[in-house]
């Protein structure tokens, strides 16, 4: 199949073409600022599917509205109607198309055409209203407050926001994604619709938008992990670290060092608990206690020992000999004092999972040897 993307160097241009790769399509036209009209005549007249995407949003004059919107489209869908397979097009409109200014009305004009054109041609048309768009290589400080958001955020620069109750609806570009190329199916397009919707889409004020952005930033230093079930959030979370400053992917931890080794924190959740790293020297034994509710799961990652359990109350000690070249996972159960011992010549590297974080104020840890 052969594509036409109309605006492919754009945000949804780019996030579309590098999926459509990704599924093998690869004999893609892409048209951009720098096509000439003879390449895009040629184009025209091979193509077999259209995802015009091109349109002016930002223009330093308001007539290129009508020279962005209009009359490229226009110009587009002429080329297109020589085509003997007379393609169909899916057109990038716009909410604001439903609003009188002069974007919307270049959009809704836009829109004339390309149902006129499935008409003439008797070839399917679809056109999306897209609401406000979010996700990887959008351009802060242009036309995406989420953009923008995590681009000044990231790099403690102040956001200004005038009205902290303003709705925003939005959708995520890999949903888009998805939608779009969910067209080149014969079955995913009904000839009788013109008006196409993307799901999902999202509703988040202002306010809270920022101060979900800030908690992204903010989660370096208290290693939080967002609430990643929220389909929202985890779009969202994925979107703002697409946006980190290039020198700036990397974050220190805090590492507890003594004569026995270290243990440093590394995520902490409200709800699936807390990781940490726990590294211990030659001979050196850590634990000795025991928890009423609190869990852990230990995994050796480097290095060799023993772990060892007494239930409270008993004689009897269980041992499980544990070592990086076996990966396995030990759960250490309530109720059982219990301790690690490396008996390696080397240091012993250990994840530790506890089902909580630590709370000073409630450890719910008593010392008690094996």
């Amino acid at each position: 199949m052969k594509i036409l993307i109309t605006g492919a160097n754009g945000f949804v241009g780019k996030n579309l073409v590098a999926e459509l790769k990704n599924q093998g399509y690869n004999d893609l036209f892409l048209c951009d600022r720098n096509t000439t009209n003879t390449e895009l005549k040629r184009y025209a007249l091979e193509v077999d599917f259209v995802y015009h995407l091109a349109g002016v949003n930002r223009p330093k004059e308001e007539s290129e509205f009508v020279t962005g919107n209009i009359e490229f489209t226009e110009g587009l869908l002429e080329l297109l109607s020589n085509n003997p397979n007379t393609p169909p097009v899916m057109f990038a409109s716009s909410t604001q198309a439903e609003l009188f200014n002069p974007y919307g009305e270049s959009k809704k004009n836009a829109e004339s055409l390309i149902c006129s054109y499935g008409e003439n041609n008797q070839t399917p048309v679809m056109i999306y209203r897209f609401p406000n768009l979010f996700g990887k290589w959008s351009k802060p400080n242009y036309n995406s407050v989420i953009a923008t958001f995590c681009h000044n955020i990231s790099r403690d620069v102040p956001v200004q926001v005038n009205n902290e109750k303003t709705e925003l609806t939005i959708a995520y570009i890999d949903d888009v994604v998805k939608e779009l190329i969910g067209l080149l199916k014969v079955s995913s397009i009904n000839p009788s619709e013109l008006f196409y919707e993307v799901t999902p889409v999202y509703k988040i004020q202002l306010g809270e938008l920022k101060g979900l952005i800030t908690s992204f930033k903010e989660s370096r230093s208290n290693l939080t992990v967002p609430q990643l079930s929220n389909s929202l959030i985890k779009k969202m979370y994925s979107t703002y670290l697409s946006y980190l400053p290039e020198d700036d992917f990397s974050y220190k931890l805090t590492m507890h060092e003594d004569d026995r080794g270290s243990f440093t924190e590394f995520i902490r959740t409200c709800d699936r608990g807390q990781m940490s790293v726990n590294i211990s020297k030659p001979g050196i034994t850590k634990g000795n206690h025991w928890h009423h509710t609190k869990n852990e799961k230990f995994l050796v990652v480097s290095g060799q020992g023993v772990i060892r359990f007494r239930k409270v109350n008993s004689d009897n000690i269980i041992e499980y000999i544990v070592s990086g070249e076996k990966l396995e996972v030990v759960d250490i159960p309530v109720g059982y004092t219990h301790n690690i011992e490396n008996l390696g010549e080397s240091d012993m590297v250990t994840l530790m999972w506890v089902n909580e974080p630590f709370d000073s104020n409630s450890p719910d840890t008593y010392y008690m040897e094996v």
